[in-house]
């Protein structure tokens, strides 16, 4: 038996990573049925968020407030436990059904499960919904109906799926005035004392209308280059929209339907579409493993890696993250990440690379790090790709592939002009040694104000010698026996 259904009964949506109007179809099925609109959010302290997506998650909140605000329905927010907090509001505001998007890291299910359990056992109607990837993990399956493993058939698969149109946002909502709201602000999600954020301010805009326009102006522009360009850190090549579609300020159903619309008005940018797109793939696919593998997230999917000899060395993970290691595309992206709470994917597999194949580094560390620092900082998506660079993950890198930093430096940053931007020290340094000061001639360091073990570090580790340790212990625990 459920509560009542009538258009008087509202509707309590639990917004979480959706903070949208448009595509969102537990607020269209709440629309929909007709009734008051409760939109909630709930701050979870047992949720980890990192002081970078606390930031972020502050700004989207703000704007998502001001949407619902100017359409009549009031965001509600708590803090606490959703457990105990959505049957508890539900019942303050006399609702008759609660909606929901669905979310897909193994503590969300566990708790949306049990969430769901309880809610119908008291009556409440209770729905959720698909609004966070392009298809639900359990839709895309191999020929034997079983989940991909592989990257590559599995993007196939995916691209092939009809991608329903993206919802329109609602006009007008009636909302239901009067229940308690805790003040955003009292939440401490942006620093203060000190205020460490000023390169995110200047960085980033959180928003649906800031996302809406980020992804119109990679589209317009960007996107023509995008295959090749994409690598390159210093251009403005790539999209950022990760951030956007992490707290879902744009869905990826939004995201395919624009791209597809630019390369029918763009034939010329047919090859950047089908690259992005890809990239909007593996997103999916990340999704896809942690839903039918939850251990990803924690374990090494193969299993010969947990006889790993990693290194425990805190002074040497310490220089990484401070972007000292001495090798400048390293403490470049290290830097960038800092400063504003974004790297560079292509610098973001080169410093990955290097702390757990130079360092014998544990990736989990580097992927803690990197969730604490990032403002895109999706489980999902990192702990893949951390497993890929290790070589310990699904469809991962060969454990042979061991990124020449000085190499991918001089290929990727050619003139050092990413370098430069966010390693000030070497500025001056010429374009022939800005990935390999070392090697530069006295006078030549001397006249770009360069001291090496001074203003700049000298390379923690030699290349060659790390290069290979690091074979070395990977062919230890693939040796039989």
């Amino acid at each position: 038996m459920s509560r009542p259904t009538s258009k008087a009964a509202p509707i309590l949506v639990w917004f979480r990573r959706d903070l949208r109007l448009a595509d969102n179809p537990a607020l269209a099925a709440a629309i929909a049925r007709g009734g008051l609109v409760v939109p909630v959010f709930i701050l979870d302290p047992a949720e980890p968020l990192g002081g970078a997506s606390a930031w972020w998650l502050h700004g989207s909140l703000v704007a998502l407030s001001a949407n619902l605000a100017r359409l009549g329905a009031p965001l509600v927010l708590r803090h606490g436990d959703p457990a105990r907090l959505i049957p508890k509001i539900a019942r303050e505001a006399g609702a008759g059904a609660v909606y929901w998007n669905r979310l897909y890291e193994p503590a969300a299910i566990a708790r949306d499960k049990a969430l769901k359990a309880a809610l119908a056992a008291d009556a409440f109607e209770v729905q959720s919904f698909a609004a966070t990837l392009l298809a639900e993990p359990w839709e895309v399956r191999t020929g034997a109906d079983t989940p991909f493993k592989v990257f590559t058939p599995f993007w196939r698969a995916l691209s092939r799926a009809q991608m329903p149109a993206p919802l329109p946002a609602p006009t007008r909502l009636t909302g239901l005035v009067g229940l308690p709201s805790e003040n955003l602000d009292s939440w401490n999600l942006r620093p203060t004392r000190p205020d460490w954020a000023a390169g995110l301010h200047d960085a980033w805009a959180p928003g649906e209308k800031q996302a809406a326009k980020r992804l119109a102006g990679f589209l317009d522009n960007a996107i023509r280059s995008y295959g090749e360009a994409r690598n390159m850190p210093a251009i403005d090549a790539t999209s950022r929209l990760s951030p956007h579609l992490h707290w879902g300020e744009i869905s990826p159903r939004q995201v395919w339907s624009a791209a597809e619309a630019a390369a029918i008005a763009h034939p010329e940018a047919g090859s950047g579409v089908a690259a992005f797109l890809r990239e909007l793939g593996w997103r999916d696919f990340a999704y896809h493993l942690m839903f039918h593998w939850p251990q990803v997230v924690t374990e090494n999917w193969k299993s010969e890696f947990d006889a790993f000899p990693w290194e425990i060395d805190d002074a040497a993970f310490r220089r990484w993250t401070r972007g000292e290691t001495g090798y400048p595309i390293v403490d470049a992206g290290m830097r960038e990440l800092w400063k504003t709470g974004f790297m560079h994917n292509r610098v973001r597999m080169i410093a990955a690379s290097f702390l757990v194949k130079h360092l014998l580094i544990d990736w989990r560390r580097g992927a803690e790090w990197f969730e604490d620092t990032l403002v895109d900082a999706d489980l999902a998506v990192n702990r893949a790709s951390w497993q890929w660079v290790a070589g310990s993950g699904a469809d991962a890198a060969p454990y042979f592939r061991i990124f020449n930093p000085v190499l991918q430096g001089e290929k990727f940053d050619t003139d050092g002009a990413y370098v430069r931007a966010h390693l000030p020290e070497l500025a001056g340094l010429d374009a022939r040694y800005i990935h390999k000061p070392w090697a530069a001639p006295p006078e030549a360091l001397t006249k770009a104000g360069v001291a090496l073990g001074g203003n700049y570090a000298r390379p923690m580790v030699d290349h060659a010698k790390a290069r290979a340790r690091a074979l070395a212990a990977y062919a230890a625990i693939r040796r039989p026996g």
